[in-house]
């Protein structure tokens, strides 16, 4: 039983752990990985379950490091896919997320990039507008008084010290674009960050937008907030 118990568990841990990677090598679809994680967490759960029966009725079979890499394995397999519902739960069901949701900032050479992506380069609309202004009151247009140039070339580096791929520069429109690829699933979602003058300041907007995927579990907002504290960084401020 000492056996099962071990092998369930690793199999319960390699179904939450590879479809991430197995999905964004091109070996599996999407639906299949999401598969993974409520097989992983059943195949958990039932290794925790033959542990406890196996600590009743064959407890001199146990030795203390096949119990700790069993939990650990289970709990792991469990904790990750539940993780990721309550993560889902507590956000809109939304992936499109900018600072100015009345006229919010157009992806112009990344939208070529996105033609066979299941969202829309387009602007998701004013029921997600209505959703991200209860979620995400504090992202708004934020305001600077450093020049257009100036807040350019910041936003430019900003943009490489996250790491993202800087797709395009164009001074003139006042735009940057970049696209952040996820670690775990190799997710491609697409910013686009707006500077434009207004009297003596300059109004910064940034829009984050997935490719995939219904619910971004949040992640396009916490990629705005990134953004403005490595700006801010950048900046001095």
């Amino acid at each position: 039983m000492k056996i099962v118990v071990s092998l369930m568990s690793v199999i319960a841990f390699l179904l939450v752990l590879l479809p991430g990677p197995l999905y964004k090598f091109g070996i599996v679809d999407l639906g299949t990985a999401f598969a993974g994680f409520t097989f992983g967490m059943m195949a958990g759960g039932i290794a925790l379950i033959m542990l406890i029966l196996q600590t009743l009725f064959k407890r001199d079979t146990l030795t203390t490091s096949s119990v700790v890499i069993a939990v650990t394995l289970s709990l792991i397999a469990i904790i990750i896919p539940l993780g990721m519902l309550s993560t889902a739960k507590s956000v809109p069901p939304i992936h499109d997320i900018s600072t100015d949701i009345v006229n919010p900032p157009e992806f112009v050479a990344i939208a070529p990039l996105r033609a066979d992506a299941p969202n829309p380069v387009e602007y998701a609309g004013s029921e997600t507008a209505e959703q991200q202004r209860k979620a995400y009151p504090e992202l708004q247009t934020l305001t600077y008084t450093q020049s257009k140039s100036e807040l350019m070339e910041a936003s430019e580096q900003a943009v490489n010290n996250l790491g993202w791929e800087l797709v395009n520069t164009d001074t003139s429109a006042g735009i940057v674009e970049a696209t952040d690829t996820t670690v775990w699933f190799g997710f491609k979602d697409d910013v686009v960050v707006r500077v434009t003058d207004n009297g003596d300041e300059r109004l910064l907007d940034i829009r984050s937008k997935s490719r995939i995927g219904g619910s971004d579990l949040g992640k396009n907002a916490a990629r705005i907030r990134d953004f403005i504290k490595a700006l801010d960084e950048v900046l001095g401020e």
